[in-house]
C-alpha cells in the first residue's frame, strides 16, 4: 500500500467527501436579467398583511392650560335695523313661508283654506252619513262618533247631537242642514273665548311672556305679534329668553330686523331669568309699550324644566309686581288631544291668561280648538293658518265655526 493510499484510508469518509467536492464542483446557472415588463415586488413590513394599510397614529393633543372664569357678559342689545321687503330671504329663516303659494282673497278665504284639512275630514263624514236620511238613534250615534274622531271632544259631540235630536229627531235631514246646525253650535261654544289681546297703554312696558312646548311656534308667534304691534304704532322690545338654543336666538334677531325691534339676548346657556330681568329693566328705561319675552320649550311632564319657568316669573315680579301682564300659551294644533294636558299643566304652573293656536293649516285636528274652549274656557286670542305675518289673526268664533264645517 502506497503512502497516498494510506493517507486516504486514514482520512476516512469525510475526507473522501471533501475530495469529491473539490474534483466535481456544482454547476452555477448563469444570471438572467429581468425582462422589461417584470417589476420587482416591493418589500412589505414583516408584521402587516399585503392588503391592510398601516394605521395612522393619532395626533398628539396638548392639554389646554387652566384659565380663570371670564366675567359675566352683559346682555346683548341688537338695535333695530332697516326692515326687509316682503319676500326677501327672511322668510327662508322663518318657516320657509315663501315656498307656500299665497291664497288670494281676504282673511276668511285664508282661514277657510287653512282649515281645509279639518273641514274636508268632517264634511266628508257628514255627507256620507246624511243623504236624505232620517235622524234616528243610529244616525245620532254615528254623528257623535264622527265629531269625537274630529277632535271636537266628547262634551261638544254630545251637546250637538242633543240639540239636533231635540229639533229634528225623526225627520229627514241632509248634509247641509247638519253642517249649518253644527256651525251654529260651535259658534256658541267659541263666542265666550274669542277675546283679543288688548295692550294696556298705561303699562310701560306691557309684558307678554310666551310659553309652550318645543316646536309649537313660540318664536314665530312673537315675531308676528311684534310686526302687528309695530304697525299699530307701538314701540316693542323682544327678549330672546330661549337661551338653550342658539337657533332660537338667531331666529328672533331675524324677526327683530324685519320689524325694526331691538332684541335683548345673551350667550347660549345663560340664565333665562336673569335675561328676563335685564330685558324688563331696559324696556322700562326706554318707556317701551310692549315687551315680548320668548322662553325655552318645555315638556309639560318635566317638573324640573317647569320649575325654571316659574323662576322666570318670580324674577319678573320682583321688578314689577303686576308683570307679566299676559302669559300666552302657544299650542300646536297638530298634537290634537295632547293639547289638553299642555293647557292643564301650564295653566297651573305659570297662570296662563290666554291661548294662541298655530299650524291649523297643517292638520285635520282643527276641532281641538272647540274642545279646549268647552273644557277650559281660556281666551283664544289668535290662531295661525300659515307662515306669513298676515296668517296670524285675532280669533273669530263665527268665521272659525263656518270654515271648520266647510260652509262659505
Amino acid at each position: 500500500m502506497t503512502d497516498s493510499e494510506q493517507m486516504t484510508k486514514k482520512r476516512g469518509w469525510f475526507g473522501f467527501l471533501r475530495r469529491n467536492k473539490d474534483q466535481h464542483p456544482e454547476p452555477v446557472p448563469p444570471e438572467t436579467p429581468p425582462g422589461p415588463d417584470v417589476q420587482p415586488e416591493p418589500e412589505l413590513p414583516p408584521d402587516l398583511p399585503p392588503d391592510v394599510p398601516e394605521p395612522e397614529r393619532p395626533p398628539e393633543v396638548t392639554p389646554e392650560p387652566d384659565l380663570p372664569e371670564p366675567p359675566e357678559v352683559p346682555p346683548e342689545i341688537s338695535p333695530p335695523m332697516e326692515p326687509w321687503a316682503e319676500g326677501e330671504g327672511a322668510d327662508s329663516e322663518i318657516g320657509q313661508g315663501s315656498e307656500k303659494p299665497k291664497v288670494e282673497g281676504g282673511w276668511f278665504a285664508r282661514l277657510k283654506s287653512g282649515l281645509s284639512k279639518s273641514s274636508s275630514r268632517l264634511t266628508r263624514g257628514i255627507t256620507d252619513l246624511f243623504t236624505k236620511r232620517k235622524l234616528d238613534e243610529a244616525a245620532l250615534e254615528e254623528l257623535e262618533e264622527l265629531l269625537i274622531t274630529a277632535d271636537l271632544g266628547v262634551a261638544t259631540a254630545a251637546r250637538v247631537t242633543r240639540r239636533l235630536a231635540k229639533n229634528r229627531f225623526g225627520k229627514e235631514v241632509d248634509a247641509e242642514e247638519i253642517k249649518t246646525a253644527l256651525a251654529e253650535e260651535i259658534s256658541e261654544i267659541l263666542e265666550p273665548v274669542a277675546l283679543p289681546l288688548i295692550v294696556d297703554r298705561d303699562c310701560k312696558p306691557f309684558v307678554i311672556l310666551v310659553v309652550g312646548v318645543n316646536g309649537s311656534g313660540k318664536t314665530t308667534t312673537i315675531g308676528k305679534l311684534a310686526r302687528q304691534y309695530k304697525d299699530a304704532g307701538l314701540s316693542v322690545t323682544l327678549a330672546a329668553g330661549d337661551t338653550f338654543r342658539a337657533a332660537a336666538v338667531e331666529q328672533l334677531k331675524v324677526w327683530g330686523q324685519r320689524t325694526q325691534c331691538p332684541v335683548i339676548s345673551r350667550d347660549t346657556g345663560a340664565d333665562a331669568a336673569g335675561l328676563a330681568f335685564d330685558a324688563l329693566a331696559e324696556a322700562t328705561k326706554r318707556g317701551d309699550d310692549v315687551l315680548l319675552i320668548d322662553t325655552a320649550g318645555r315638556l309639560q311632564n318635566k317638573s324640573g324644566l317647569m320649575a325654571e319657568l316659574q323662576k322666570v316669573l318670580r324674577v319678573i315680579k320682583k321688578q314689577n309686581a303686576a308683570a307679566p301682564h299676559a302669559v300666552l300659551l302657544v299650542l300646536d294644533a297638530t298634537v290634537g288631544q295632547n293639547a289638553h294636558s299642555q293647557v292643564e299643566v301650564f295653566r297651573d304652573m305659570c297662570e296662563v291668561t290666554g291661548l294662541v293656536v298655530t299650524k291649523l293649516d297643517g292638520t285635520a285636528r282643527g276641532g281641538v280648538v272647540v274642545a279646549l274652549a268647552e273644557k277650559f274656557g281660556l281666551p283664544v286670542h289668535a290662531i295661525g293658518v300659515g307662515e306669513s305675518v298676515d296668517d296670524l289673526r285675532p280669533f273669530s268664533a263665527q268665521s272659525f265655526a263656518r270654515s271648520l264645517v266647510g260652509l262659505g
